[in-house]
């Protein structure tokens, strides 16, 4: 039997229910109606329950996800957190940044950071913090210093806290042998091909028709596979990351964006424009937010900005009312502020624990935390990022994608990149053997 994660209807109700709980939308009625029915209002952290429930249960699952897909927005929700942008993006202010120079070396520094970044964030993926921060000490690694180990680690902290199952055998510092898949390496490449394949004037279409070309449904996943099934169900690419998808203000489309940015070296209103029209196939809200925010920052990085200025200019293009912006201004806070580093990180946590692990909101404080503490510090950023928990590959491909930019690749720590071996082991199509050097010659091309 399979149990397809971030699909199955009586699974997606209780993450739909907490979604409208944020969001202020009353489904009190909606909540009582699934819980007379017997149906569990525990949103399952991985996406899928172990047994599928009876047929009439799933049946009103699919009625109430429609149910709560009508319930109206409060007012203050649609003036803080439009969806919209076109306002937003009129009054956007970004800071003056400097005119770009040595492009191809930040260009190639962005891919490198951005693979260094996964790659550590890899084996920790949905472990708690406390068992990141366990395994790492049990090996020496603590604070972070290097890609995670098993080497010395405690039988009994292995068993309490066992590693990413996939990425294990390939994301280790005793098994690395070049970039392993990760989707926050695949998806720069679809974006890469879009823009080879349409120039910048691609549309939320060719998006979806870029997915089902050349993305397998299991290698998506939260948001990006709800609209999957949707384009495989003939809803339109306007609206298939609208119907039934509780997962609108989660990660995924923060982590597709970082290449819109770096073909738009000093123009983040431009980059945040390519990015609002990726994420929003999948995404609503934060979660287009967040996508537009690290595309307008890498537009920033790339021209070798200072940290506080790639920060500014991230936030000039996101709504300045939103819980996306109020997340960024608290990792800048808690930065700024006197705590350490871990006390910092257990502040993030006491305020956005509540949210799922994926959810975009706890992952942008933390990445804006990891930014700014690590004031443009390749090694300090990422450790930072990763070991803070929370979505530790994705959050580390970001900080590492901006700071390598930041730094430059010639200027990158050699143990951080030398162990990717400029190659990265994709599915993709039209990557085979994909080299980081060729892929930074091919985004320079889209960007003339």
């Amino acid at each position: 039997m399979i149990r397809l994660s971030w699909t199955q209807p009586e699974d997606l109700v209780p993450h739909a229910l907490e979604a409208a709980r944020l969001d202020g939308r009353e489904a009190s009625a909606i909540r009582d109606r699934w819980t007379a029915a017997g149906g569990s209002t525990d949103a399952p952290v991985s996406g899928a329950t172990p047994e599928p429930a009876p047929e009439a249960l799933r049946s009103l699952a699919r009625e109430l996800l429609a149910e709560l897909d009508r319930l109206p927005d409060p007012e203050a929700l649609q003036a803080n957190e439009p969806d919209d942008l076109g306002p937003v993006l009129a009054l956007a202010a970004p800071p003056e940044l400097p005119e770009p120079g040595d492009a191809a070396d930040r260009v190639l520094g962005a891919w490198l950071g951005r693979a260094a970044g996964c790659l550590l964030g890899k084996p920790v993926e949905k472990l708690p913090l406390d068992g990141i921060r366990a395994i790492a000490k049990s090996t020496g690694n603590w604070p972070l210093d290097g890609y995670f180990t098993e080497h010395g680690l405690d039988p009994a902290i292995a068993l309490a806290h066992p590693w990413n199952r996939r990425s294990r055998p390939t994301s280790l510092a005793e098994n690395i042998d070049g970039m392993p898949e990760d989707d926050d390496l695949n998806f720069p490449l679809i974006a890469l091909t879009l823009l080879e394949r349409h120039g910048p004037g691609f549309t939320t279409d060719h998006v979806a028709q870029a997915w089902l070309d050349l993305l397998p449904g299991g290698r998506v996943f939260t948001a990006e596979r709800i609209a999957y099934r949707n384009l495989l169900d003939g809803v339109e690419p306007d609206r298939a990351g609208r119907v039934r998808n509780p997962f609108q203000d989660w990660i995924g489309a923060q982590i597709r964006t970082d290449l819109y940015g770096w073909t738009r070296p000093g123009l983040p209103v431009e980059a945040a424009l390519l990015a609002w029209t990726d994420a929003r196939l999948s995404h609503g809200r934060n979660g287009v937010y967040g996508a537009m925010f690290a595309a307008a920052a890498s537009a920033a990085a790339v021209t070798g900005a200072p940290v506080d200025a790639v920060i500014e200019a991230g936030l000039s293009v996101v709504p300045q009312n939103s819980r996306y912006a109020t997340a960024i201004r608290v990792g800048t806070g808690l930065a700024e502020g006197p705590l350490d580093d871990e006390a910092a990180v257990d502040a993030l946590h006491a305020r956005y624990g509540h949210l799922h692990w994926v959810h975009v909101l706890p992952n942008a404080a933390l990445l804006a935390f990891a930014l700014a503490r690590g004031a443009g510090d390749f090694h300090h950023t990422v450790t930072l990022a990763v070991s803070g928990g929370w979505d530790t590959d994705s959050v580390g491909a970001t900080a590492g994608a901006l700071t390598g930019a930041l730094t430059g690749a010639k200027a990158l720590p050699p143990k951080w990149i030398e162990p990717l071996d400029d190659r990265y082991a994709t599915s993709v199509p039209g990557f085979a053997g994909a080299r980081f050097s060729a892929l930074a010659a091919r985004t320079l091309e889209v960007s003339q």
